[in-house]
């Protein structure tokens, strides 16, 4: 495996191609960025280390929403980074970007402020897409997670790369097991300590493991079942155990962290075979969801006999696929994959749906709860800023994003928020 380190310094400063912003022309045919400095106060804030945020909930709590909402964001560059879904990762003044380009993967280092790179590494990546994949594009799917100077990303082909942050250098590689899943990677790695948790193998097989995060040695594997596509997540659900929860090809289950024995499952499919969601804790009760499956309320608790799981509350009305819900409270907000797209609202203590919006609202959306307010980045370029209420669906401000598709869930930080469309990464701010 080649893999290609290059620092902007060391090489002259060689900078991805950048989109003209508005107001900006191209000049002798080179694109420019857009490097309007971000004020002082805006660079503040809380990073953005991992899948769905610093807690891996969807909430952060560094942002500050002006107040009344501006009727424009003010966009400070956009810079071509490559193809995929991974989220930008922010840490300190750098953000990270995980894509593909030219037939390589590659991995971004970039000046949180400017865009200008600071390093990229890439190395050449190939492998087969099942056909009914190929709209989706080649990836990369999943979102490296930075903890204690490194960065850990899972690729298309299945290999899992630890990279130091600093430099973009390779620390270590596992080159997957040579069987993907159906739907190519989605996964993103879970750090617990100094392990590094993925599902790695193919439809129908693979292992449930925990990677040594200085060497990528196995610490433990699970052999029990395949991969699914949803992001495992740590829950202590009592008993002195902390446990790895995560969707697998057929079952939803519950393994200990410390060693990757397995505590309990239930059986779990969906109607597409695409298991792409990441379990939600509410309290003391594991929130179950997938296409075709509704939302489930479970309580899993130790046991003489061992644990057991047990459904508390069970609604059809809404379901979700690939737009996983964030909770405020005793709310639950998603987008349903019902009626070609609907937002609701959910009482996360009782199950009963406090509101559902009008149908055909979007195909996909990631949603993040910060600064008090509820920001959903739909599939088609739009931002959306809601009021989060358990009484009607409220939408404060509407923003235009991009121009192609916005399937990553974005980043946001004091007042920025960078979005990863279908080839750039841009860095917004609210004033």
């Amino acid at each position: 495996m080649r893999f290609s380190s290059r620092g902007s310094t060391a090489t002259g400063g060689a900078l991805p191609a950048a989109r003209p912003a508005p107001g900006t022309a191209a000049a002798g045919g080179a694109l420019l960025v857009l490097s309007l400095a971000v004020p002082a106060a805006a660079a503040a804030g809380q990073d953005w280390p991992q899948w769905w945020g610093p807690d891996r909930n969807g909430i952060v709590e560094g942002f500050d929403a002006p107040s009344p909402l501006p009727e424009e964001m003010r966009r400070h560059f956009s810079v071509t980074v490559g193809l995929g879904y991974a989220a930008p990762v922010l840490v300190g003044d750098r953000v990270f970007q995980y894509a593909r380009l030219e037939g390589e993967e590659v991995l971004w280092a970039l000046d949180a402020e400017t865009g200008e790179s600071v390093w990229r590494t890439a190395w050449p990546v190939t492998f087969e897409m099942w056909p009914a994949a190929r709209s989706a594009g080649p990836g990369p799917k999943s979102t490296p997670t930075f903890a204690e100077g490194r960065l850990f990303a899972h690729g298309m082909d299945g290999a899992v790369t630890a990279f130091d942050a600093e430099s973009g250098g390779v620390l270590w590689r596992f080159p997957g097991t040579g069987v993907l899943p159906r739907y190519n990677t989605a996964m993103s790695p879970l750090v617990l300590g100094d392990r590094v948790v993925l599902h790695v193998g193919g439809h129908d097989e693979g292992a449930l493991t925990a990677f040594d995060a200085a060497t990528g040695e196995p610490r433990w594997s699970w052999e029990g079942d395949g991969p699914a596509y949803g992001s495992p997540m740590a829950f202590d659900l009592g008993g002195g155990v902390l446990q790895v929860v995560v969707f697998t090809q057929n079952h939803f289950l519950g393994v200990d962290a410390a060693d990757g024995a397995l505590l309990w499952e239930r059986p779990f499919t969906t109607s597409s075979d695409t298991t792409s969601q990441t379990p939600l804790l509410h309290g003391d009760l594991v929130i179950q969801n997938g296409r075709g499956n509704g939302v489930t309320a479970l309580r899993v608790a130790p046991g003489g006999d061992g644990w057991t799981t047990e459904v508390v509350w069970k609604v059809d009305e809404v379901s979700l696929h690939m737009a996983n819900p964030v909770a405020d409270g005793n709310l639950m907000f998603g987008l349903s994959h019902r009626n070609s797209g609907q937002y609701f609202a959910l009482d996360l203590d009782t199950g009963v749906v406090r509101w559902t919006s009008d149908p055909r609202q979007a195909r996909h959306a990631s949603l993040t709860l910060a600064g008090g307010l509820l920001f959903s980045l739909e599939d088609d370029g739009e931002l959306l800023v809601l009021e989060p209420n358990d009484s009607e669906f409220r939408v404060l401000r509407r923003y235009p994003v991009a121009d192609t598709e916005t399937w990553a869930a974005p980043s946001l930080s004091g007042n920025r928020l960078f979005i990863k469309d279908e080839n750039h990464l841009t860095l917004w701010t609210m004033e």
